[in-house]
């Protein structure tokens, strides 16, 4: 049962965005990418991210975008691994990034949501793991 599991808290992980000034769009905009980063000096063991957005388009109708799911066996340490792609037009939603691992026989869990408009070049910093700027939630 649920209740039987310990969640301790989850530390050295983190979710970036970032965009590729390298990669352009058809309009000449930056492709963003999302990464997961382990800053542990151990791997993470099966890890699963589930991706997804909602919230609401300007005129107030309620969006929901498609879960996606993503699987990694093994994220080394000190290591940044793309996740996926994502459009600019999909900042003013709550962007979820729900993180789940293992670590020798403990599961880890947790969500990181960029809130609706927080992906912009204001709070931009610089994330080593990737020697690049862009916005991290850790």
């Amino acid at each position: 049962m649920k209740q039987d599991i310990s969640f301790d808290p989850v530390e050295g992980v983190s979710i970036a965005v970032v965009p590729d000034e390298e990669a352009l769009t058809p309009a000449g905009q930056p492709v963003w990418q999302v990464y997961l980063l382990n800053h542990n000096a151990f791997p993470l063991q099966n890890v699963i991210v589930n991706a997804n957005g909602y919230g609401e388009q300007p005129g107030g109708e309620k969006v929901r975008t498609s879960t996606l799911r993503y699987l990694f066996e093994e994220v080394p340490p000190h290591t940044a691994v793309p996740v996926e792609p994502i459009e600019a037009a999909l900042f003013h939603l709550n962007n979820q990034y729900w993180v789940s691992y293992y670590r020798g026989p403990q599961i880890f869990d947790k969500k990181f949501i960029f809130v609706p408009d927080s992906i912009v070049a204001d709070n931009f910093t610089h994330i080593a793991l990737l020697n690049r700027m862009g916005v991290l939630h850790g």
